[in-house]
């Protein structure tokens, strides 16, 4: 990726973060005020599950194989989900307890994603290693969403009735009103730093200083911020 897409995937993850924490922002309104703000919650779920499964294409590139074919499918499968969810609630065709399960299957799909991407060895050298530990951390308690699944199909509507464990699923929206968004524009940053430095994403920047006989001296990587690694070569 040249560095006009790095910045661009950048703003990406800047713009779903900021939606996401006004999206949890709207949501605490509306139980205060009422008024629109259920709505603007709604559609701003939507909208981060859309931009999330735009993210997953922009970084494919750090997840090679199938398992990366595998991680990119379940963030846009999962993000469907949740604009699913959103149009359950939002057209009256359910009430807001199922819709919300029904989005936070979707957001599930989306933090498995998110897991597979920050354990991925490919981006190891270019992404801070507490940032890479913050999404695992988001992805996780979005998985959770998963539990939730079963209350779908079984049409659960109703909060007061709803049997315990579906409450292990609603941990998920921490993961996505809370570490997701911190994720997202924590990665931003980084993104569009290394963008405005010159050091396009894709192949970790890594270079091999070789001396007058051919043989490798260091081997580096492009750290996040610009920064160089060295290390001994062999």
């Amino acid at each position: 990726m040249d560095n006009a897409g790095t910045r661009g995937t950048g703003r990406l993850a800047v713009a779903l973060g900021v939606i996401a924490a006004g999206s949890a922002v709207s949501l605490g309104t509306y139980f205060l005020v009422r008024g629109p703000f259920g709505t603007i919650n709604d559609i701003g779920n939507a909208t981060v599950g859309v931009l999330s499964a735009a993210l997953a294409w922009r970084l494919r590139r750090y997840v090679e194989g199938r398992t990366g074919d595998l991680a990119v499918g379940a963030a846009t499968v999962g993000a469907a989900i949740t604009v699913a969810g959103s149009a359950l609630v939002v057209s009256e065709t359910t009430g807001y307890f199922l819709a919300g399960l029904v989005s936070s299957v979707g957001f599930a799909g989306i933090g498995v994603w998110l897991v597979t991407i920050n354990r991925s060895r490919a981006q190891a050298a270019e992404w801070p290693r507490r940032l890479r530990s913050l999404g695992v951390v988001a992805g996780g308690l979005m998985s959770l969403g998963v539990v939730t699944l079963p209350g779908v199909l079984l049409r659960y509507d109703d909060m007061a009735t709803a049997p315990s464990w579906i409450w292990l699923g609603q941990l998920g929206w921490l993961g996505i009103f809370v570490a997701y968004p911190t994720w997202a524009i924590w990665l931003g940053i980084v993104e569009t730093h290394r963008g405005q430095a010159g050091q396009p994403g894709g192949s970790g920047g890594r270079f091999v200083v070789r001396d007058e006989g051919g043989g490798a001296v260091a081997e580096g990587g492009t750290e996040p911020f610009g920064g160089k690694g060295l290390r001994a070569g062999g």
